[in-house]
């Protein structure tokens, strides 16, 4: 990516696919888990988010686990993104979270902070799990002041997808080091000739307003606090708004209506930024083809990019510490449960996984070459550091940037507002 050469038709990788995989509190004095029984069988329970599709895989590598080490049962519980984490909530104020549960990066300080994650390094150190082998560097998301607090399982970077028909209609293409201003010019070109936004919201998005920022030196998030400043913000949110007046970003209230549906599979824009390993989606809404293109960048280099991932992690009170790091550490190596969970999480953060799962569809196959040709670029850098409450200033981002998004919040008030929201999220 850090070069200027056009992306020749191999490097815009076509995304197709069925249905979407779903990807990324208070102090406890715990017992938590389940306890043994009088054979020496212990019970795990086990959480995660996701739909359908994961569920029925992540059961079948219960399965394969349990038949390893028929002494550990594993108890499944389950539902979707918001409903998790509200019920873990609850969970770990009263003392009772699960002994194992799926993590993200916006949530190890959080925990770490009120004495809810297990430090997996003394496990590591007494041979029960293993920390070899991860590719990338990913497992240093799982890390917070020299603990290890989350076992990445996956791995994912920001992405642009593309309408590959209207790009080609359009006469525009995506190229490596290209500048944002090449991006909005070749988005322009597309509302000029195809009368569509070119498009669907990108100043919302919080991820990409870190990499924008890590593109000019700064970063979304230190380790303590925001890593920009309320003019920086309001800059972003005023350039965005001014694109959703002249028609280059989707109408809002369109995007609404749509919904569940993407913006840019409704054919209401023709780009639209997410994680590279949700693309998935589009085909399965849309009628035209999709690809995964580079991130645009400020210097025709740099794309601020890293590696996100989806992590498994331990409750510090559980009464089965060995056995949670065994289970862990078997579902991130263990190569057949790397072919059943596929790209799922994300592309496969151990190198057994990652050998042991060959994608046939073209939409994983896309997926895999766009993060080989990202890393081979060089751009990849560390995960921005996320401070306890990065997820309250996630959702306030979100909010908050849809307000503007709508005009109902000026640039300047929204800023303000999320200084103010981040504040109250980092003192709590």
């Amino acid at each position: 990516m850090g070069t200027s050469k056009n992306v020749e038709r191999r490097t815009i990788l076509k995304v197709a696919g069925a249905s979407a995989a779903t990807i990324g509190l208070g102090a406890t004095t715990a017992c938590g888990g389940e306890s043994g029984s009088g054979d020496g069988t212990v019970t795990l329970r086990y959480a995660w988010w996701g739909g359908e599709p994961r569920t029925i895989a992540i059961k079948k590598t219960i399965a394969l686990f349990e038949k390893k080490y028929p002494k550990i049962k594993i108890k499944p519980e389950f539902t979707d993104y918001a409903a998790f984490w509200e019920k873990f909530q609850t969970q770990a104020s009263g003392g009772n979270p699960p002994d194992v549960f799926q993590n993200a990066v916006g949530f190890l300080r959080k925990y770490d902070k009120r004495g809810v994650l297990l430090d997996l390094k003394a496990q590591a150190d007494a041979g029960n799990l293993d920390l070899e082998n991860f590719r990338n560097g990913v497992l240093a998301n799982g890390q917070v002041d020299g603990k290890q607090l989350g076992i990445p399982v996956g791995a994912n970077t920001m992405a642009l997808v593309i309408d590959l028909k209207a790009f080609k209609k359009a006469g525009v293409e995506a190229k490596f080091g290209w500048t944002w201003d090449e991006y909005f010019d070749a988005l322009q070109t597309v509302q000029d000739k195809l009368k569509i936004a070119g498009d669907t919201g990108y100043f919302g998005i919080m991820y990409l307003y870190d990499l924008y920022l890590r593109q000019n030196g700064k970063a979304f998030f230190t380790d303590s606090d925001l890593g920009f400043t309320e003019d920086d913000l309001t800059q972003w949110w005023e350039d965005g708004y001014k694109r959703v007046r002249s028609g280059l970003v989707a109408d809002p209230k369109k995007i609404e209506q749509v919904a569940p549906k993407s913006g840019l599979s409704a054919g209401l824009a023709a780009s639209e930024f997410t994680w590279d390993n949700f693309s998935i989606r589009y085909e399965g809404e849309g009628e035209s083809d999709y690809g995964l293109a580079p991130i645009p960048t400020t210097d025709g280099k740099q794309t601020g990019q890293y590696l996100g991932s989806l992590m498994m992690s331990g409750f510090s009170g559980t009464k089965h510490p060995k056995e949670v790091a065994q289970f862990i550490s078997f579902m991130v190596h263990d190569p057949e449960v790397g072919k059943i969970m596929g790209y799922d999480r994300g592309i496969l953060a151990t190198t057994e996984q990652y050998d042991a799962f060959k994608p046939t569809d073209a939409n994983n196959k896309g997926v895999a070459a766009y993060e080989d040709e990202v890393a081979k670029a060089g751009v990849l850098g560390k995960i921005t550091p996320h401070p306890s409450g990065a997820d309250v200033i996630e959702a306030a981002f979100l909010r908050l940037g849809a307000e503007v998004a709508q005009g109902k919040t000026k640039p300047a008030d929204a800023a303000k507002a999320l200084f103010s929201e981040a504040k109250a999220a980092f003192a709590g």
